[in-house]
């Protein structure tokens, strides 16, 4: 199996649930609604499902094999890990900071002082 792609759609901080996900697999199939849950002792992976009528959940879709499971889980954590240490650091940055090194304007494009309007007549 070809992960070719992870998006991490949607991360959340409060309740079990920790992001959604999509994955495209050799370019060519693409699963949405992947869910990263907190476990008691770990993450995990879970796959798209749908409640039938019984109350039961169904998988939608998901790997076949031990081995392939793993692959999809790793690299779906993987990612999220990433994203999630990006968006942390983002809310870490003071926005001072930020603001000075990504919009402060050069001495050279400073605005011009306010022009004062001519005295005069103001037509009143």
């Amino acid at each position: 199996m070809q992960i070719t792609d992870i998006k991490v759609r949607k991360l959340m901080q409060e309740g079990r649930l920790r992001a959604v996900v999509s994955v495209t697999i050799g370019d060519e199939l693409a699963i949405h609604d992947i869910k990263v849950i907190e476990g008691p002792t770990r993450l995990f992976v879970a796959m798209p499902s749908r409640r039938e009528a019984g109350g039961v959940f169904r998988d939608i879709a998901h790997p076949i094999t031990p081995a392939a499971r793993r692959q999809l889980e790793d690299a779906i954590l993987a990612v999220y890990r990433r994203e999630k240490a990006e968006a942390e650091q983002m809310q870490r940055l003071p926005y001072g900071d930020y603001f000075a090194e990504h919009f402060a304007a050069s001495p050279a494009s400073a605005p011009a002082a306010a022009v004062t309007p001519p005295l005069g007549n103001t037509g009143g």
